[in-house]
């Protein structure tokens, strides 16, 4: 609840408030010029930051690596920009914060982290009337077989026959393999 009272309320009032100081000192066709400068600027940056962040994305994905830390920057790069293009001078700060790569490098590194520790402290378990699904912490490459046991753990025995040949013979196909379904004759 803090985050969204300082997003939505105090950061709009923190920005109108710098608008109108700067609008006082340097004029307010320069303050909305200094605006669109810096829409545009930030625009530029993160168009040239995005496509370097796809290319390594791109080509850790071709070397078989999972790009975590590229598809984390490039989040980063998103709420950059969108900082950039919100109208004030406090969204447009940390907007271009996002879009220098030192600090989107540390930004990412630093949710990775988090998101790494989060993960290892949960974990998911279903248990439903068929068993234990793949989130049970079992390796899913293990030597079991889907078929062999119930839920409760009881193995299932039984006979079956193979109704294949029966089958066509009673539906007048024998042995010859051809691809007529029930009904249908030969034609003559």
């Amino acid at each position: 609840m803090p985050v969204f009272f300082f997003l939505f309320i105090v950061l709009p009032i923190a920005e109108l408030a710098l608008l109108i100081q700067v609008g006082s000192v340097i004029g307010v066709l320069n303050t909305v010029g200094l605006v669109f400068l810096t829409a545009i600027i930030g625009g530029w940056l993160l168009r040239q930051q995005g496509l370097a962040t796809l290319l390594r994305a791109n080509e850790r994905l071709n070397s078989g690596e999972l790009p975590a830390k590229e598809v984390a920057e490039g989040l980063i790069l998103a709420v950059g920009g969108a900082m950039l293009l919100t109208p004030g001078f406090i969204t447009d700060t940390f907007g271009f914060l996002c879009l220098l790569p030192g600090t989107r490098h540390w930004l990412a590194s630093q949710a990775l982290k988090r998101m790494t520790v989060a993960g290892r402290s949960q974990s998911f378990t279903f248990r439903g009337g068929f068993g234990s699904g793949p989130f049970d912490g079992a390796s899913p490459f293990g030597q079991q077989r889907p078929f062999d046991r119930d839920a409760n753990g009881d193995i299932i025995e039984g006979d079956y026959q193979d109704q294949t040949e029966s089958d066509r013979e009673r539906l007048g196909q024998g042995h010859r393999g051809d691809s007529r379904g029930p009904g249908e004759d030969e034609k003559k």
